[in-house]
């Protein structure tokens, strides 16, 4: 609920700003690249408040990726002596 409401406030500031007659015309790429790239950056202050502990998270992330990495290798093999 937290988030639903500014949410929901935004769509209709949108809405409304967006069937105006003054915004029609205007392109409004560079507008929303400034937006999203201001929204990744006070996402990425917010991730950095969170205190983690960073060698096991680093650890288990390589883990992670080696054993998906191992069974994809796995899998295709298997698959390339079935179709053989």
């Amino acid at each position: 609920m937290n988030i639903l409401i500014p949410l929901l406030i935004g769509f209709a500031v949108g809405r409304a700003l967006l069937a105006s007659e003054s915004l029609r015309g205007m392109k409004l790429d560079s507008l929303l690249s400034a937006t999203v790239l201001l929204l990744v950056f006070l996402m990425g202050i917010e991730a950095g408040k969170v205190e983690i502990a960073a060698g096991w998270l680093a650890l288990s992330s390589i883990l992670l990726a080696a054993l998906t990495s191992a069974g994809s290798v796995l899998l295709g093999f298997l698959a390339w002596r079935w179709l053989k």
